[in-house]
């Protein structure tokens, strides 16, 4: 029988969404080029290949022929890029879609002090106007792989859960919604919903109806893109993309 590790893996990349990278057009311009690097990490990872070395990571760890300590290494330094690197994207997106959005908004906090990621400056439903959070966690990580193993997306759901708890006093005044992602794809149910809906308004705008899909598939192609990084960062040398 298979393990939690594989088990997990084998739900999360048949979840909706998580291959999405695998329909993107390799165009720069758009966001949804991968080296041929982090389409061999990428590959590896939806195999569950072994496809490097055992070595020791720089924060001390082992890490494995299967290289996924990597995805959830707390001293990894891809993991705020990456997180910036998917928050610019829902909120450029919103803008094209012509709502008027800022990132970090000033005077918005929660208990503890921190702000969300981004809100909208209209209304987006209910009359309220939208905050937003934006959260990457491992499929494969040790704390998650009990719940990934059980249910696709379960890792995401419960970030998700988690960001609804911390943002309760935003959600009094504020649409919230949390933004919850996968490394292995899958994402958040209210994330989906939000993501369709903004697909939809940038389809108005433009007048294209694959709007949606190209949104979905720049934010896959992002945790693709960053996986490798992440991968690297364990041997703690550089990869570079090109571009």
């Amino acid at each position: 029988m298979s393990d939690p590790s594989n088990k997990a893996r084998q739900l999360a990349v048949s979840a909706e969404h998580s291959g999405d990278w695998l329909n993107a057009l390799p165009i720069s311009n758009c966001g949804l080029r991968m080296s041929d690097e982090a389409i061999r990490v990428a590959v590896g990872l939806r195999l569950g290949s072994q496809f490097c070395l055992p070595h020791q990571c720089p924060c001390g760890s082992a890490v494995d022929e299967t290289g996924t300590h990597g995805l959830s290494c707390k001293k990894s330094g891809t993991r705020i890029l990456r997180h910036n690197a998917l928050n610019d994207i829902v909120h450029r997106a919103l803008v094209r879609a012509g709502v008027p959005s800022v990132k970090e908004p000033a005077g918005l906090f929660r208990l503890d002090g921190k702000r969300p990621d981004g809100i909208t400056q209209i209304p987006w439903a209910t009359g309220k106007c939208l905050a937003w959070d934006v959260t990457v966690t491992d499929t494969l990580a040790p704390s998650y792989a009990s719940i990934s193993s059980i249910s696709a997306g379960a890792a995401a759901e419960r970030a998700a859960e988690n960001k609804v708890a911390k943002y309760s006093e935003i959600s009094s005044t504020h649409e919230f919604v949390p933004l919850a992602f996968e490394t292995l794809g899958p994402i958040n149910a209210s994330a989906k919903a939000f993501l369709f809906a903004l697909g939809k308004r940038l389809e108005s705008v433009s007048g294209d109806s694959r709007e949606g899909a190209f949104l979905f598939q720049r934010l896959s192609v992002t945790l693709q893109r960053f996986s490798c990084l992440s991968l690297h960062d364990s041997f703690n040398v550089a990869v570079v993309e090109d571009h």
